[in-house]
């Protein structure tokens, strides 16, 4: 008895410990977040001439109206209104989003009642994507001044046939007043093959790569992040050969790219799922410059992957997938085929 009462206040001595630890590390640092989420096809209700959006109207195969388009709103609000609070009191100061009609549908998702105290502002291009899908950067200005933005094109051939995909977007600006960069991306889906596909990823991962390279030329501390949905894992060709992406910070040297999204993969934890395997598509990838501990700028913290219990699905088939908008045309009343991804980082005050 005597010896099970000392285990039982070692517990709770240990727990005051390290509640307290917590707490002085919090006095002693800011913390913030950035993350990724693919809000799976949030499209608004109108038929737009230019691209394949016919099953997002009321008359197509969704019967997609008003009424379902308010609801995903609201889902994608409420997910993104609680990511990263934990630690960050506003949550994520950036987000990268993909599939997104235009910007329209993101004044929408910023103005419910979930999000509309963060004030976020938007950075989005048109994209040349068929399905007229495009990449944004949803940003607290309290946080974050954007200095400059623009699409780069991802240039991809089937033969002599350009394949249509989204741009790179690619923004920098000031962060908390520390200078930083950002690569949102959407790499070409697998569809037709992950063999067949692998080349034109491997693409777009090379013009990541060029323009992280560019940045860390000009400055070796300089701070990139790239992030996204690459359709392809921490260990695929794309990201581990040609990014060179390195899965273990402490193997990190200048001028590489740390992937911090390694450890889960290997854990088998996942952002998506398809035919009862977990894949860990949405990645958040930092250059060298986040990794060093002594410096007085942000630097990187923990990566997370937000996987509550409410985003996952309960029953059926897809039981422990991500609860998705739609199973077809199957309204599920979910959120998106993905799970957000966000990487915490941490600053001496």
């Amino acid at each position: 008895m005597y010896y099970k009462n000392n285990r039982f206040y070692a517990i709770i001595v240990f727990f005051i410990l390290l509640s307290s630890t917590i707490s002085a590390q919090n006095n002693k640092y800011n913390i913030s977040a950035i993350g990724f989420y693919n809000l799976e096809n949030l499209f608004d209700t109108i038929d737009a001439p230019d691209i394949r959006d016919t099953e997002f109207t009321p008359q197509g195969s969704k019967l997609w109206n008003t009424e379902k388009y308010n609801e995903k709103l609201h889902n994608m609000a409420k997910v993104i209104s609680l990511m990263a609070t934990d630690k960050a009191k506003d949550g994520v100061a950036i987000l990268g989003v993909s599939e997104i009609e235009n910007r329209t549908v993101l004044e929408d998702l910023v103005n419910q009642p979930e999000l509309k105290k963060r004030r976020y502002g938007i950075i989005h291009f048109d994209s040349n994507d068929r399905r007229g899908i495009d990449l944004a950067i949803l940003y607290q200005p309290k946080y974050f001044i954007p200095t400059n933005a623009k699409p780069v094109p991802v240039n991809i051939y089937s033969g002599t046939k350009k394949i249509f995909t989204r741009d790179i977007l690619f923004v920098s600006g000031l962060f908390s007043g520390e200078k930083i960069h950002i690569l949102v991306n959407h790499w070409p889906s697998r569809r037709g093959g992950e063999s067949k596909t692998a080349p034109w990823r491997a693409a777009a991962a090379l013009e990541c790569k060029k323009i992280a390279d560019s940045l860390m030329a000009i400055d070796p501390m300089a701070k990139v992040l790239i992030m996204g949905d690459l359709n392809d894992d921490p260990t695929s060709p794309s990201v581990k050969k040609v990014l060179g992406a390195v899965g273990k910070k402490k193997k990190v040297k200048e001028g590489q790219i740390f992937n911090p999204m390694t450890q889960f993969y290997r854990r088998g934890i996942g952002t998506t799922a398809y035919r009862d395997a977990w894949s860990l598509f949405d990645q958040i990838m930092l250059s060298y410059g986040w990794l060093q501990k002594n410096q007085k700028g942000w630097r990187f913290y923990k990566a997370k992957i937000f996987n509550k219990n409410f985003l996952v699905q309960k029953k059926g088939h897809f039981k422990g997938y991500p609860l998705r908008t739609f199973a077809g045309s199957e309204f599920l009343h979910g959120y998106s085929d993905h799970f957000p991804v966000f990487v915490y980082f941490v600053k001496p005050k």
